[in-house]
């Protein structure tokens, strides 16, 4: 039976070795970003409409700059797949491999974001509650749970706001509701229950955060 034990227990752990083995093999090498071959492939595809430093002076153009990584990469490869429609965008990634995207999103992510500022005086305090606290009365959510009260974001799940661009936020928000943008349930669902007046003041709002 000690025989039989001792056998069981060898063969055991010979299948654990070649087990644990044959997954570290499988498992896929992911290469460290390179941050050179991100900014020169940012430089020739996407510096002309986001600017050089992925801080974009058009103000219908998101900026880039300081956002999480992860997140955009989930951008690229689903504009690239066409789950996020856009035409233009279609046409930038079309010929970025994996490899380009994660760089590109590397290199964004290592440069400072510049910060932005409210316009409207008579919208920000609607902005601000809204951002903050929502409208629970019509069960709109808190901007901020999601997008953190300095509009920080969470990496890999929701993306940095704070001095983001006021007119590409408040078209990001109409294409959601409207449905031309369908790659966020939560953010269809948010703005669905908004009004143009609303939005405008979130958007107004974000622009100033820091």
């Amino acid at each position: 039976m000690k025989l039989i034990a001792s056998l069981l227990t060898t063969a055991v752990l010979a299948f654990s070795s070649v087990s644990a083995f044959s997954a570290s093999e499988a498992a896929p090498k992911i290469a460290k970003p390179d941050l050179v071959k991100g900014e020169a492939s940012y430089t020739a595809v996407c510096a002309a409409c986001h600017n050089a430093d992925g801080n974009s002076s058009i103000a219908i153009n998101p900026k880039l700059a300081q956002q999480h990584p992860e997140y955009l990469i989930k951008q690229l490869e689903e504009f690239k797949s066409g789950k996020r429609s856009n035409p233009v965008m279609q046409g930038m990634v079309a010929g970025l491999t994996d490899g380009d995207m994660r760089n590109i999103s590397h290199w964004l992510a290592s440069k400072p974001g510049k910060l932005g500022f409210a316009k409207s005086k008579d919208t920000v305090a609607l902005g601000e509650r809204i951002y903050r606290g929502g409208l629970p009365d019509r069960q709109i959510a808190a901007c901020a749970g999601c997008h953190s009260p300095n509009g920080a974001g969470i990496p890999a799940q929701y993306p940095r706001l704070a001095g983001q661009n006021a007119d590409y936020i408040v078209q990001t928000m109409h294409d959601f509701r409207d449905g031309k943008r369908n790659n966020s349930i939560q953010m269809s669902g948010v703005t669905a229950k908004m009004n143009d007046k609303e939005i405008k003041a979130v958007a107004d709002y974000i622009a100033g955060l820091r």
